[in-house]
């Protein structure tokens, strides 16, 4: 009798145990092309001197079994996408332009969607000289909320980079209107952070260009945040 009562709550708790919950997918390490770089191992297209085949690798992420991997042309604004299950794909570019990528990750057990960092770089062309890369948005990060300092203000950092290493200065726009048309401050290529004065309960707007020594430049594209 007493070992048909111990099978008996062995068969109840084995019952009753809780199945584990989905795992949602990890974020993807990006690899190749590298961040800020002239992708240079691109393959040349047969008839076509303009383009180029680039192959994209990244990490295995955990959790993951799909990987969506998105390419934006900065000039244009048109994305390609490739859903793959494996850890590379490839993609004809135009050659000489600016581009950024990414990979989504996701999986058959959840409905989340996980996103990478997002890497600019040039597909390599005939070019001399290359604007510099838009500058990335360090802090703060945008749509947050943020709290002001004791002096009424909060502090704007970006990260700039050039592949011909040749950033002069950076002219930053902020404003509680958008576009930002306000130009704030001109910084040299040693500084990519200034204090900006607030009000509580504003939403501000807020941009880098990035010049070279050639004359080019780029934009980050408009930011913004609220003080709380």
């Amino acid at each position: 009798m007493r070992y048909l009562v111990v099978a008996f709550f062995v068969i109840v708790s084995v019952g009753c145990r809780k199945k584990d919950s989905p795992k949602s997918p990890e974020q993807a390490k990006l690899v190749h092309p590298a961040k800020s770089s002239e992708c240079t191992t691109g393959v040349d297209v047969v008839d076509n001197d303009n383009l180029s085949e680039v192959e994209f690798s990244w990490q295995k992420a955990n959790y993951t079994t799909l990987y969506q991997l998105r390419v934006t042309n900065h000039l244009t604004g048109v994305t390609q996408t490739v859903n793959t299950s494996d850890t590379k794909a490839n993609l004809t570019l135009v050659k000489g332009e600016l581009y950024s990528w990414l990979i989504r990750s996701s999986n058959s057990d959840t409905d989340t969607q996980v996103t990478s960092e997002v890497w600019n770089f040039y597909n390599a062309g005939n070019e001399s000289f290359y604007a510099p890369f838009p500058a990335t948005i360090v802090n703060p990060k945008p749509a947050s909320k943020v709290f002001k300092d004791i002096n009424n203000e909060v502090e704007l950092s970006w990260e700039g980079a050039d592949i011909d290493n040749d950033i002069v200065e950076y002219e930053l726009f902020f404003s509680a209107s958008t576009p930002p048309s306000t130009m704030v401050a001109t910084l040299n290529v040693a500084t990519s952070s200034d204090k900006v004065s607030v009000v509580s309960g504003t939403t501000y707007y807020w941009k880098v260009i990035s010049k070279d020594a050639e004359g080019n430049i780029s934009d980050s594209g408009i930011y913004s945040f609220q003080v709380l």
